[in-house]
């Protein structure tokens, strides 16, 4: 089997809420995401995408997709995508960085894999743990009571796990911590995520503050350094997020207990190859882990799915079902929300058909 053409195509998400406001000002109220074709001479094609955070994020941006692809592309051409860890090492010699470039193809070759053995993903990946995905849902930053009804409404449509968007002005979270706490039930996990945004000092209130609470606390300072420091004065549970972007950072991390659990997103570390790789390491050391991306729509949600079903329960934290975030559908079969779980697909590979009529014609082709 011979990869013969790779393309991309450009869909624009828009959100449900409409907005989703994060730490230091940032929103979103469109998502630019990119689906990445990978075709074959054997006429099997494999999907992927890639969907930034915006350009402020992280190192990755829409259109950085796009380009990477252009780069990347040629040096793909005739390779065997069922070859996994050949098509990553060449990625890695073709394209120095620029992990999220390289996801959504090493996505699309994992559903090529799945098609061309009759097997869904998650079986490849070491097979189906549990009947189900436990799914947190994400609270976009606004005023207090507003985030807190937020909640409730979204833990009566059976979610039972909340991240709470916070990361601005402490005074301002600490009440947004407490009123979120306050509608939810003792068996509920609330997690506060500041995605950097807090100063050490600042951390240091917050978490002082809210001490009495059942809460998770996430990425609070922008280096691993200060999030360390906040760690060591806090008995809350620990998550650490951004500063962990390969296997190096995850030994140093585990090494230094610098955290409870981790969250993993697949374009950050570059597909689905390098985060199974990065899953396993976890799963061994006995680390809790969120299983998600940056963003998405249809196909990164199955590809979620499929990697989170795979892992052992009693270490998965939770993931993310983003293709309930946004307004429109880019492929049928993908995992949809029921009761706060999701399934990853029966079916060979990723089990998603894109919308072609959505998706639209390829605004980047490699041949």
């Amino acid at each position: 089997m011979k990869i013969t053409r790779i393309s991309a195509h450009r869909v624009e998400l828009p959100l449900i809420e409409g907005a989703y406001h994060w730490s230091g000002g940032k929103s979103v109220n469109v998502f630019d995401s990119t689906i990445v074709a990978v075709e074959t001479a054997e006429g099997l094609v494999g999907y992927g995408e890639v969907c930034p955070l915006g350009p402020f994020y992280l190192p990755a941006y829409a259109e950085g997709v796009r380009a990477g692809l252009r780069e990347l592309g040629p040096h793909l051409i005739g390779l065997d995508p069922r070859e996994l860890g050949v098509l990553n090492q060449r990625m890695d010699a073709a394209l120095k960085g620029h992990p999220y470039v390289k996801s959504g193809i090493d996505i699309a070759c994992w559903d090529l894999l799945g098609k061309a053995s009759g097997l869904p993903v998650c079986m490849l990946m070491g097979g189906r743990f549990g009947e189900s995905v436990r799914l947190y849902r994400a609270i976009s930053q606004i005023a207090p009571d507003a985030m807190a009804e937020n909640v409730a409404s979204y833990r009566d449509q059976g979610y039972t796990r909340f991240q709470l968007k916070v990361g601005g002005d402490p005074d301002t979270d600490i009440q947004r911590i407490r009123a979120a706490r306050d509608v939810l039930r003792p068996s509920d996990r609330l997690v506060a995520d500041a995605n950097t945004g807090w100063t050490q000092h600042e951390a240091q209130r917050v978490v002082r503050a809210v001490a009495d609470l059942d809460v998770y606390i996430e990425q609070p300072c922008l280096t691993y350094e200060e999030c360390l420091a906040v760690r060591r004065n806090t008995t809350h549970p620990f998550i650490l997020d951004e500063n962990i972007d390969g296997l190096e950072m995850l030994f140093r991390a585990k090494a230094d207990l610098a955290m409870d659990v981790v969250n993993l997103k697949i374009s950050k570390l570059g597909g689905l190859t390098k985060a199974r790789q990065a899953r396993d390491v976890c799963a061994s050391m006995g680390i809790a882990m969120t299983i998600e991306d940056s963003w998405g729509g249809d196909i990164t949600t199955a590809a979620i799915a499929h990697l989170a079903h795979s892992t052992p329960e009693s270490l998965r934290f939770t993931s993310t079902d983003f293709n309930s975030y946004v307004t429109v559908c880019n492929a049928d079969g993908a995992p949809k929300r029921e009761h706060g779980f999701m399934q990853a697909s029966a079916a060979p590979g990723l089990g998603i058909t894109p919308h072609f009529d959505v998706i639209g014609p390829a605004v980047v082709e490699v041949l």
